[in-house]
Formats: C-alpha cells, sequence, structure tokens
C-alpha cells in the first residue's frame, strides 16, 4: 500500500478531510497529516491523530525530526491538501515557504493534489484562478471544487469536492501504471 502525506488547510471543508483519512486507512494506505495552524482551529489534532495512528505535525519545531519536511516528503508517495484555501494555493504556485505545510509543497517530488475549498467570489478571481493554472503547469493536479451552497451561504463552485472523489484521484495518482 502507498504512503500519503495530508495537507489540512484553515477551510471549513477540513472536515470532510478527516473522512479521507479515515477511508485511506481503512484501505491500508499509511497516513501521516500535516496541519496549519488555522486548521487546528477548526479541527483538532486529535481527531486525526486517532484516524491517522500517526502525530500530526503542525510546525517544524518540537520534533524529533531535524528535517522533518524533507523526512515527509522522501517518505511518502503522493502529497494531498484537502482543503486547499486560498492561501496555501496562492503560496504554492508563487513559492512561498513559510510554514510546514507550504515547506513540504516545495520539498515534494512526486504527485501532489491540491482540492480547493472557498467562498465562490474568491474561487472566481482572476488571482486565484491564475495561481490554479500556474499550478497545473508545473504539475500538480487540481480536483477542482463543486457547486452548492458553501458554509457563509452563498451558492456556487467553491465547495470542496466530496471526499469520494478525491479518494478516486488518489488511488489513480498511487495505482501502478499498465
Amino acid at each position: 500500500m502507498a504512503e500519503i502525506l495530508v495537507g489540512v488547510t484553515g477551510g471549513i471543508a477540513a472536515y470532510k478531510t478527516a473522512i479521507i483519512v479515515s477511508q485511506l486507512r481503512q484501505m491500508e494506505h499509511g497516513v501521516s497529516v500535516v496541519m496549519t495552524e488555522s486548521a487546528t482551529e477548526l479541527v483538532g489534532k486529535s481527531t486525526f491523530e486517532a484516524l491517522s495512528g500517526r502525530p500530526v505535525r503542525t510546525a517544524f519545531f518540537g520534533s524529533d525530526r531535524i528535517h522533518v519536511h524533507i523526512d515527509l516528503a522522501r517518505e511518502s508517495d503522493l502529497f494531498c491538501i484537502a482543503p486547499a484555501t486560498a492561501n496555501i494555493l496562492s503560496k504554492a504556485a508563487n513559492g512561498i515557504a513559510d510554514d510546514l505545510l507550504s515547506t513540504l509543497i516545495l520539498s515534494f517530488d512526486k504527485p501532489v493534489l491540491f482540492a480547493p475549498a472557498m467562498n465562490p467570489s474568491m474561487w472566481n478571481k482572476p488571482v486565484i484562478q491564475n495561481n490554479v493554472q500556474k499550478l497545473i503547469e508545473f504539475g500538480a493536479t487540481i480536483i477542482y471544487p463543486e457547486f452548492g451552497r458553501t458554509s457563509c451561504g452563498e451558492v456556487g463552485v467553491g465547495r470542496m469536492a466530496a471526499p469520494e472523489s478525491i479518494i478516486k484521484e488518489i488511488e489513480k495518482k498511487i495505482s501502478p501504471k499498465k
């Protein structure tokens, strides 16, 4: 089975990521979780630790590993960032590495999947669409958000894709090529 690295950012859709981690574990994949500080305000680290069976990383320091960003990148077969907020899409598209998650994106040289989730007005901003195109050009896979009611009450494209859709895309990327 594969080693999957899951990045969780500060979007309300982080609760859906708990479902993804649980299902990946049930499929017998190894799962490591890295969270931004803002993500921990929405879903607790302990939730992801219980679901993954591993410690959750939120920072470079306080770890038993000196090069945690390099170690996690080397150990993992795929990196899925869900939810991918406007902030992390912008950081990744422009090479900004100011926390563990954004630094891991720069360190990672295997498949990277982003599952954006944000307000429809944010999703439709030209700067966000430009950043998405940059990430595609850099080789990332975008699991596009869906149409529906978002947490702020607006209806439009912006809801994070369903956990089943994200897992299906992960499976496609880690399945041996025939």
